[in-house]
């Protein structure tokens, strides 16, 4: 569906700064809000929320649809009484810029686990009421969910695949031993959650409550260590002997890497996702829209054709395009939940069968002003070859930052973009192209917060391929002054992208 013209800021929220080493839910989630409505900003997008595992990446959950324990604020649990004083005697000294994920899981997890405690002795009826009703209507995932962290935690962290036969393969009177044995574990995975959605609730509607809308973010696959490959192994390409992916899914030879990039997901079993008429898609898709607004979803050109990478293969050279039900899936979605407000990251190897499917469901595409001076006047992510309908980056979560990026241009590339500009102003070339996204015709525009800021390489969320030392960055506390507000306001006014 298209959008009106608008623009947003693109950050996660781990990027908040904070004394708890990795930004949460807390005040600086809503300081951040009130800079966007202050500078006319109308959407907020937000990588995956799920629950990381190794290499701390939000696109590898061990959860479609659960929310990140880490992103709960203490100083919130605090104020609710679930935290007291001495609890915070100890803290260490986190990073200001970076997120020490191992520091911060040694210091938080401690913290929620005294809540859960007092949260079983000290809450209010209407607390425990509140908790009750949020895991019985949760129950079609939770459950599962809660099962699988505690039962991780019981096998030493180790994969679902290699857990005792009879739970692996979820045998009835292993699923319900297990339920006895790890009762006290599962109540508290399932409370992680009831915070962290309590949390996040709330955040939201303030959000919402100033004119700004959460674009959240749907990954096409989820990690074969999730509880939602353990629990549904039938929607999945898995080995049956080992569990492990028969087919794994990632993308050809590309902008990023010469070999391709190999996720390590497990692709689906779309015939019988067809049987089921995509129940599973209608309840991921039902459980994000409880929490965001707008779903842009990463990778949509596997919803046409898929790269398949048999099992074995140590890159993503060897694969193979696969067809996809995409055209019947979102018929479905659209016959059980109606229009949905869907945004497609349609990058990559995009054929016109790809268009083809985007554009039947009007779902607006992206379009990268990093990639769009490497080649001629026909490069399709040069400003004047957009359609209205869709939505213009700087650059997203998976480049670098404009400043990083201007560094690293050929001279090639840096005269055409010299000559395209005109001149660099004085601002510097990161506001350069945040006007260049905002005076687009795209109806959307979305904005990294590091070239807000202005920050270099260093500020950088993540490189595709490399399996360490990503999704790190937070900024200062006090970077968005008065100064940038005043700016961005006023670039956002000025090309007609403020609300009405």
């Amino acid at each position: 569906m298209p959008f009106p013209r608008s623009s947003g800021i693109l950050l996660h929220p781990t990027s908040f700064p904070g004394q708890y080493g990795i930004g949460d839910l807390g005040a600086e989630a809503y300081r951040f809000v009130d800079f966007l409505a202050e500078s006319s900003q109308q959407f907020w997008q937000v990588l995956p929320l799920g629950p990381t595992g190794y290499g701390n990446s939000p696109y590898m959950c061990y959860s479609a649809v659960a929310g990140n324990p880490l992103l709960i604020s203490p100083q919130r649990l605090y104020n609710d009484g679930l935290l007291i004083d001495e609890d915070f005697a100890t803290l260490p000294a986190f990073p200001e810029q970076t997120v020490d994920y191992d520091l911060v899981i040694q210091t938080k997890m401690p913290l929620l686990e005294k809540a859960w405690e007092r949260f079983q002795t000290n809450a209010s009826k209407d607390m425990q009421w509140e908790f009750q009703e949020f895991c019985d209507r949760k129950a079609y995932w939770l459950n599962d969910y809660a099962l699988f962290m505690s039962l991780k935690d019981a096998f030493e962290g180790d994969s679902w695949h290699n857990w005792k036969p009879a739970i692996s393969k979820r045998k009835p009177e292993a699923i319900e031993k297990w339920e006895r044995r790890l009762a006290y574990e599962i109540s508290y995975q399932k409370f992680l959650q009831f915070e962290f959605f309590r949390q996040w609730t709330e955040l939201k509607q303030y959000a919402n409550s100033k004119g700004i809308q959460i674009i959240g973010d749907i990954p096409i696959y989820v990690s074969h260590d999730s509880a939602d490959v353990w629990a549904n192994p039938e929607i999945f390409c898995l080995d049956e002997q080992t569990g492990v992916p028969a087919l794994m899914a990632g993308v050809p030879p590309d902008y990023f890497s010469e070999t391709g990039q190999l996720w390590g997901n497990p692709v689906y079993n779309w015939e019988y996702l067809q049987k089921s008429e995509f129940k599973w898609w209608i309840h991921r898709f039902e459980a994000l829209l409880d929490y965001v607004d707008v779903i842009r979803i990463d990778h949509f050109r596997g919803f046409e054709a898929y790269w398949a990478v048999p099992q074995g293969e140590q890159t993503a050279t060897n694969g193979t395009w696969m067809k996809a039900p995409g055209e019947e899936l979102f018929q479905q979605l659209r016959h059980q939940l109606g229009k949905l407000p869907i945004l497609a990251e349609d990058l990559g190897v995009i054929t016109p069968e790809v268009e083809a499917l985007r554009d039947q469901f009007e779902f607006p595409g992206m379009k990268i002003l990093h990639f769009a001076f490497g080649s001629d006047p026909g490069n399709s992510y040069l400003p004047f070859n957009y359609p209205n309908n869709c939505l213009v980056y700087t650059g997203t979560h998976d480049n670098n930052t404009t400043v990083g990026w201007f560094e690293q241009l050929s001279d090639h590339e840096k005269d055409y973009l010299l000559r395209y500009l005109g001149r660099i102003g004085e601002a510097g070339i990161h506001w350069d192209l945040v006007r260049l996204a905002l005076s687009s015709v795209a109806n959307q525009a979305l904005i990294p917060l590091q070239d807000i800021l202005g920050l270099g390489s260093e500020a950088r969320m993540n490189r595709p391929g490399v399996g360490e030392g990503n999704w790190g960055w937070r900024y200062l506390p006090n970077a968005l002054t008065s100064e940038i507000t005043y700016r961005l306001r006023r670039m956002t006014e000025i090309y007609n992208r403020a609300p009405k």
